[in-house]
């Protein structure tokens, strides 16, 4: 779990010191969280440096959308006059264009050195550049030349069978490119309509069964639909920006402004995000601003000759265990690159939102690297990367400028104070962080205890200690889980029996309990961990193998880097029930306020008989995780005098269950003497299983 409490008695002695503090301070986060008092001055100082920088990017009156607009001076653009082609380079002594257009000569077009680091080059519409043009740039400086991709690229593709990468013109104006339809979107009506995200985690390549790599057609015709009859409103795509190694899962940027072209064209991924705005979901995107690919043929480093163009001299610009370069975020220029990257995927791409990747790893000198964030000491000091908070703070304000309904979300383990409260409060201006104590949680458990061992109390509190006011995308299981060397839930729960035992005609007693508790950690981690949700794909009806991308160490197989629908489709097998149940826990999610943390209340907390018990809004939710012992007439505390009656139970044989509750019994409150003298039911619960109940109108 993300820690955010230290010991009491350095609680108490905060409280006091920010009860005097908070009264001086213009920064709301201090009032919303009473731990901080003792670091006022860091939040300060982390604003200041912040007010400053702002001032002085913004100069003359500009806002931060007149400054990310990278994209729409660099790179390819046609004119009436021709192709004119900008580059920044500002330690390169010369640069020189070349491709098909000029039978790659190196020494044909050679650009104009502008101020400020900047070189263009004009090609009249009598040169052959032309929509689909295969590209590179020479780069020359003292003496020695290398031939690279243009920085602000819209697509770069490898030469098939080769090690050779080039970039291609992309002309977004040509007739013959896709229009949008999705006609809704970014519409001024709309504001942050992104409560109660649904988010389904999903890869393109291994989006299909084939073993191959899929394309973004395959996508938007064989998954949006899928991803819609789930029930799931908004899709968060791994792997969108190029990256050269496809087994990095795209966290291994080369060229930031590039669709990745193993899945298709630019085109395509408009087609499909278009598709999915047009069935009423929702498209977010990983967006990898905390590293980049070390490589110099396709990537971005080293690109005018030196070390410190994007990234930090010296072992300050890599990463000690991913092998990457680091930004430079006190450098104006990057911070432009990066910016505009933010605003190119929205308004090029409608991107809905974003899932900022690795933010504990750029907001710590040390990148967080065997760190237990157990104190608030370790969130402030000089091991904070303050220019790295500052540039998020700056996304996340241009994005609200930009447009108020797209989303962020935080992956950051370290829970670091404020990550998702407004800039202008304090905090670093983010809608959702990712609860990643929460898998670890679920993991540990299922790794190192019995089902007999299982605290009901460490689960309440590990799925609900979070910090109040800010909110958190909750989930059992993403991708991580999924990887090879890892285990995915169902894989924990049933592990070989699942290659034997899956048939809907077999009843298997270690299968049983697997779909049982399958249902039930999903169910209680939507329910409880979070103002959101992610599941990621195949999870929810309980793919049985793990994740492998073709690498050397397995021949490079795509054998596991698939997905097998066809299980979830079958008639004959038992997948078919996880997949039915999680549609029918996210249309309970949706039609009543259960995403909110401001009226839960716990009811009822036993170790001994494993029964959890709370009230969210209107629905109270009861959980039975005893491995044997079912209850007959269990006294269960509510809060209201009425009648009760379920409108949900996990027991049904259309999931998988035993069809032990009756939908049709209605449970009128009465005093309960074993339990103080307290109003609540009494009602029948079964071993693993999870009921909810609804007070029935008078």
């Amino acid at each position: 779990m993300d820690t955010f409490r230290s010991n009491g008695k350095f609680n108490k002695e905060n409280n006091i010191k920010n009860d005097k503090k908070s009264q001086t301070t213009k920064y709301a986060i201090l009032d919303k969280d009473p731990w901080l008092g003792p670091y006022q001055h860091d939040i300060e100082l982390r604003m200041e440096r912040y007010a400053n920088l702002k001032k002085t990017l913004l100069s003359g009156g500009k806002t931060l959308s007149d400054i990310a607009n990278g994209h729409l001076f660099y790179g390819f653009h046609k004119t009436s006059a021709g192709w004119i082609y900008r580059e920044w380079a500002p330690s390169a002594d010369a640069l020189y264009l070349m491709g098909d257009f000029n039978f790659w000569d190196p020494r044909a077009h050679p650009l104009k050195r502008l101020s400020g680091g900047n070189w263009e080059i004009l090609l009249p519409k009598t040169c052959s550049l032309d929509h689909g043009s295969r590209v590179k740039v020479r780069v020359v400086r003292r003496g020695t030349s290398q031939d690279r991709i243009p920085l602000y690229i819209s697509r770069a593709s490898q030469e098939p069978d080769t090690t050779d990468f080039y970039g291609e013109v992309w002309d977004w104006s040509n007739k013959n490119s896709f229009k949008w339809t999705d006609k809704t979107w970014l519409s001024s009506g709309r504001e942050k309509d992104f409560d109660k995200p649904l988010i389904y985690e999903a890869h393109v390549g291994m989006a299909q069964e084939a073993e191959r790599i899929g394309t973004y057609k395959e996508f938007t015709k064989n998954i949006i639909p899928r991803i819609k009859k789930s029930g799931y409103n908004t899709i968060q795509l791994m792997g969108l920006m190029e990256h050269p190694y496809y087994a990095s899962f795209g966290y291994h940027v080369s060229n930031f402004f590039a669709a990745s072209s193993r899945f298709g064209t630019p085109d395509d991924l408009k087609e499909l995000i278009n598709a999915a705005h047009n069935a009423g979901i929702r498209v977010i995107m990983d967006i990898v601003h905390s590293h980049s690919v070390p490589n110099t043929r396709e990537g971005i480093n080293k690109f005018d000759g030196t070390n410190s163009q994007f990234f930090h001299a010296g072992a300050k610009g890599n990463h000690p265990a991913w092998g990457s370069k680091l930004f430079n975020y006190g450098k104006h220029e990057v911070i432009h690159f990066l910016l505009s990257n933010v605003k190119f995927w929205i308004e090029e791409y409608h991107i809905d939102g974003f899932r900022f990747d690795g933010v504990t790893s750029m907001i710590y000198h040390d990148h967080g690297l065997g760190a237990a964030f157990d104190h608030y000491d370790k969130y402030f000091g000089m091991n904070t990367h303050i220019e790295a908070l500052n540039y998020l703070q700056l996304a996340n304000d241009l994005i609200d400028e930009l447009a108020p309904n797209i989303m962020t979300i935080a992956e950051d383990m370290s829970g670091m104070p404020g990550m998702c409260i407004d800039v202008s409060d304090g905090g670093i201006g983010f809608d959702y962080r990712l609860s990643m104590g929460v898998p670890d949680y679920w993991i540990k458990n299922l790794e190192t205890s019995s089902d007999e061992q299982l605290s009901m109390w460490e689960m309440w509190h590990q799925l609900t200690s979070r910090r109040p006011f800010e909110k958190t995308i909750g989930y059992c299981e993403s991708h991580d889980q999924a990887l090879v060397g890892d285990k995915t839930i169902i894989f924990w729960l049933a592990d070989k029996e699942m290659y034997y035992h899956m048939s809907a005609l077999d009843r298997n007693i270690e299968i049983d309990r697997a779909i049982a508790l399958h249902k039930m950690i999903r169910f209680v981690t939507l329910t409880l961990a979070g103002e959101g949700y992610l599941n990621f794909m195949g999870n929810e009806f309980g793919h049985p193998e793990w994740i492998d991308f073709p690498r050397e160490g397995n021949d490079w197989s795509y054998r596991y880097a698939l997905r097998k629908w066809s299980l979830a489709d079958s008639d004959h097998l038992r997948y078919k029930h996880l997949a039915a149940f999680d549609r029918e826990m996210l249309k309970i999610v949706k039609k009543y306020p259960i995403l909110k943390t401001d009226n839960q209340a716990n009811l009822w907390c036993d170790d001994q008989d494993k029964i959890l018990a709370f009230r969210k809004g209107d629905l109270i939710f009861l959980f039975n995780f005893h491995p044997t012992a079912s209850f007959e007439g269990y006294e269960l505390p509510v809060i209201d005098q009425g009648t009760y009656s379920a409108i949900f139970n996990s027991d049904k044989a259309e999931f998988g269950g035993f069809d032990r509750i009756s939908s049709s019994t209605t449970y009128r409150t009465e005093t309960l003497d074993s339990r103080g003298g307290k109003i609540g039911i009494k009602i029948y619960s079964p071993s693993r299983t999870v009921l909810v109940l609804k007070q029935k109108s008078q």
